[in-house]
């Protein structure tokens, strides 16, 4: 394993995220690979981290003033062999190979513990679409997917939004996928609700969150209830982690973008949550505003200088981060504990750095790693894709109660795996190797292709 990894990093030097994802992965899964010899003898760690399929491609668009635009734009098809890729386009300046990479591998095991049958894939562009207005945003999503579509279909790879990707920009998308291919299908997820969108698919990755988040504290004969919350991010998943939060009885008291954060203590309530999503979803103003409308709140800008975030030194119980990678890092993770948290649950994508996991595990904290607590996000997109397979809508009662079956499946698969392998109670663990057996499984299964 160790000659795998060492490897990887030669191969691919500047990949810091990559090797980061993979190292987690790998370093979690040596007792399966102990149990089962066949596993290494197929060269299993090294077809895993290789990309089926890696496409980038140039995209040239034009602004409303005439000049011509060069950006870059990637799909990785991970891993197919238990369903169509399946993940996220993302739209952001920070996109290069090593981020999508990462976020791919890791889409592979977290599809994987959804139960439904998709691979994993990722992709995007490092166009930013903070300040375009609608109509470049538009020629930028048309030039993307005149290039993208080539390689996806309902059967092969099925994107959805990530950062920088929401309803507008999968519509944008998706009109130059049907005029390109002349046919309705569904080869986007995170569509509108009336032409094929499912309904719960915004809330999904947030509601999923802090439905495992409740079945980690019932392990502890715990609620939410009365819990005091800290959130990061103020997008998608922020927004609907923190309705979730509200519907269960918590408080939360922190939201933020890159700018900064804010710090409510007397807690974030609907009416203040309804002026973020219309201030991030409608004006797509930034959340210093928010103290500005609520003068108790205390707005902190982000300070680059500083070796530790000022949003998880408050106050509270439970922690989940949902905005970027790598977000906690040790010294945040020392100052949560410090702080009295026990419960991390993560909605962004590998928010916590290795050394703020070392940390939460080694103090007993109830961590949850994204690919486990954020599934909800495609599992609803897997539950979109079978409606536009049926061409039919299930009612917002009926996605939401299977959110809420997959999110607890996925809690006991963790917590049976971690068990199996002399870790109880281990969700990191537990995860990673539910994922892995389920993927590896298959590929075996499929010969060595």
């Amino acid at each position: 394993m160790i000659e795998v990894i060492e490897r990887m990093k030669r191969k691919d030097p500047y990949e810091k995220e990559f090797h980061q994802a993979v190292e987690e992965v790998f370093g979690t899964v040596r007792p399966v690979l102990e149990r089962y010899p066949d596993y290494r003898r197929s060269a299993i760690l090294e077809r895993l981290i290789e990309p089926e399929r890696l496409i980038q491609f140039r995209i040239t668009w034009l602004d409303d003033a005439g000049q011509v635009h060069v950006n870059r734009g990637y799909r990785i098809q991970m891993n197919g062999a238990i369903g169509p890729y399946k993940g996220g386009l993302r739209f952001h300046p920070s996109v290069n190979l090593s981020i999508l990479k990462f976020l791919a591998f890791e889409q592979v095991f977290k599809n994987a513990l959804t139960t439904l049958p998709m691979g994993g894939g990722k992709g995007g562009s490092d166009f930013d679409p903070k300040g375009k207005s609608d109509t470049e945003i538009m020629r930028f999503c048309q030039a993307f997917m005149m290039e993208l579509f080539r390689h996806v279909g309902p059967d092969t790879d099925v994107p959805a939004g990530d950062i920088g990707v929401g309803a507008r920009e999968i519509g944008y998308l998706f009109g130059m996928y049907r005029k390109l291919r002349n046919e309705f299908t569904g080869v986007l997820t995170g569509k509108s609700l009336g032409w094929g969108g499912s309904l719960i698919r915004p809330e999904a990755t947030g509601y999923g969150n802090v439905y495992f988040a409740s079945e980690m504290l019932a392990t502890r004969s715990d609620t939410l209830a009365g819990k005091t919350c800290l959130v990061s991010g103020s997008g998608n998943v922020a927004q609907y982690t923190v309705e979730k939060l509200i519907d269960l009885g918590a408080k939360v008291v922190s939201m933020s973008d890159s700018s900064g954060f804010v710090y409510d203590e007397a807690g974030i309530d609907r009416e203040k949550l309804a002026f973020v999503k219309r201030l991030k979803n409608v004006r797509r103003g930034r959340i210093r505003e928010y103290a500005d409308k609520y003068p108790n709140a205390v707005y902190t800008e982000a300070d680059p200088q500083l070796d530790f975030n000022p949003l998880w030194d408050r106050p509270a119980q439970c922690a989940f981060p949902s905005a970027t990678q790598n977000e906690i890092s040790g010294k945040d993770a020392q100052n949560l504990l410090r702080n009295g948290v026990f419960l991390v649950s993560e909605g962004a994508n590998m928010p916590s750095t290795p050394d703020a996991i070392d940390i939460f595990l080694a103090n007993n904290v109830l961590y949850a790693p994204g690919k486990a607590s954020n599934a909800g996000g495609v599992a609803v997109s897997g539950l979109e894709m079978s409606q536009n397979s049926m061409r039919l809508s299930w009612p917002r009662e009926e996605v939401d109660s299977r959110l809420k079956t997959i999110m607890k499946s996925i809690h006991k698969t963790c917590l049976d795996a971690a068990a199996e392998y002399g870790k109880p109670g281990n969700y990191l663990i537990g995860a990673n190797i539910a994922g892995f057996v389920k993927v590896v499984n298959a590929m075996i299964d499929q010969g060595i292709v």
